[in-house]
Formats: structure tokens, sequence, C-alpha cells
């Protein structure tokens, strides 16, 4: 048990992987308040742009409101420790790929837009009241065990349950567009290295490094499964237009810098995800 971190949003897909990596105190998802003198830290986040038609609201609930609740507990309880936020590499948006840390943001959709302001509230936040904060911006993460996997979160992994059950897969853009894909085991490392040896009062992008297509992938995905699933191109619809950009990936260099490297290739967790699947 690391009696100094506390974990918010230990029950999602990435914060149950890293807690059962790195058992550490788990705050339940009603709750604001941290251990007492614990580093923090901080994964709770609606998942994709899409809630704009079911609940406009839900974004900014999630990812502002409870974040300043959880930012002033951490300032009456743990001033002295560090809050550690997770965000996304969907705060990027439109702009110049690969994307540094310094690289100028223009986020498209409720979710990416208030990311990166939880990031800026973040910020805000720790310097108005002298504390630490570091914030890991995650590339696209999969694997086993995957909650919520749809066409507007994990699209891989989708693709891979269709392959499964024989069903059309459709492709947008050709299937040519990029992604920056790590195993969540390995995001999970990238993590930890960072809250161990990361600068504080920084940003670090947490990716591979190397951009993926879709359609390669999901080409090998339906060769190993030989399925009979017919592979589609289709126009993107009109919301995926507007908050979405063709190709999203990183510069790494902070990461491997610290000594990271990821251990598990795309296509192993391809494997591990059929393996599970089967």
């Amino acid at each position: 048990m690391d009696k100094t971190l506390s974990v918010f949003g230990s029950s999602g897909f990435i914060g149950s992987h890293f807690v059962s990596k790195y058992p550490s105190y788990e705050i339940a998802r009603d709750v604001n308040s941290p251990i007492e003198n614990t580093d923090i830290l901080y994964l709770i986040s609606t998942t994709h742009n899409y809630h704009v038609f079911d609940n406009p609201f839900l974004d900014i609930e999630t990812n502002l409101i409870k974040l300043v609740s959880v930012l002033q507990e951490f300032k009456n309880k743990c001033s002295t420790r560090i809050f550690n936020f997770i965000s996304s590499c969907f705060v990027y948006g439109d702009t110049e790929y690969p994307a540094k840390e310094t690289t100028a943001c223009n986020p498209k959709g409720f979710y990416s837009i208030t990311k990166l302001a939880a990031e800026r509230l973040v910020l805000s936040y720790c310097e108005t009241f002298n504390l630490n904060y570091r914030v890991l911006r995650l590339c696209n993460v999969y694997g086993e065990n995957a909650t919520g996997v749809s066409k507007k979160r994990n699209a891989l992994q989708f693709m891979v349950d269709q392959l499964i059950n024989q069903d059309t897969v459709e492709l947008y853009d050709n299937g040519d567009n990029k992604r920056d894909f790590m195993h969540v085991e390995d995001v999970c490392d990238a993590i930890k290295l960072c809250l161990t040896k990361g600068e504080k009062n920084d940003i670090i992008n947490i990716g591979s490094g190397k951009p993926q297509e879709f359609r390669p992938l999901i080409a090998y995905a339906k060769d190993k499964l030989k399925s009979n699933s017919h592979i589609k191109n289709v126009d993107p619809p009109h919301f995926h237009k507007v908050v979405q950009v063709k190709d999203i990936y990183f510069d790494v260099s902070k990461l491997t810098n610290l000594g990271f490297r990821p251990r598990i290739s795309i296509y192993e967790g391809i494997d591990r995800i059929i393996k599970e699947k089967l």
C-alpha cells in the first residue's frame, strides 16, 4: 500500500488498473477529501464529446465543479503535497502534430474543452495558493477490461468487437487517420514514473510517440480473427467533423527523458484484447 497517494477515480478503467498494480488509497466517487498529507492522483472525468446530446451539463459538472471541490480539500489537507491531474490528448484539438506540451491547444467539443479548462483551473488554483501540481496528458488508452467501449470511446476495441461478431466495420477517412495508442499497463507504469521522477508544476505527455493508422490495425485484427466482416469506408458524420480532428499524436520527449519505454506493442495489445474476448 502506497500511503502517500490518494487516487480519485480508482473505479474507472485506468484507475482500477493503476490501484491494482500500485495499491494506494482509493477515494470513493462521492468523496471530495483526500487522505491527509498525501499526493493526489486525479482521474475523475467524462470520456467523450457526445454528452452534449443527452446531458450538456455533465462535462461541466464532472470535469470542472467536482474538480474544484477536491482542489479545495487538497489545499486544506495536503498543501505540501502534489496534485497530479490526468488530462487527455483531446485538449490539443486542431493544432500541429506531433503535439508537444508547449503546442497551442484548440480543443473542440464539450469534453475536450472542459478538459483543457480543468487543466487551467488546476494551474491557476495551485499558483494562487502556492500549491504544487502536475498535468499528465494521456494518449488513446486501450486494454483488457475496458469499460464503456463504443464508437464514442475506445473505437479500436469497438471495431475488434465488430470483427468478432462478423459485423460490418465502418472506417472514417479511409482508416488513415492517426492516433497514439498505449496499453493501459504501460500507461499506469508511465503515470507512476511521472509521480516519482517527473518535474512538479509541469505538463507531461504520456504516449508511445508512434502514430498508428486505423486501417492496418483493423486489417491485422481481421486476419488474426479470420473474420468475415466487411471493412467499409464511410464519410464521417457532421458531428464527428465538428468535434474531432483527423490525427492526434504526441511528442513524448519529456517522458522518454525520464527513462520510460513502453513494453507492449500495439499488435501485442490487440492480441491480448482478442484473447480476452474469445
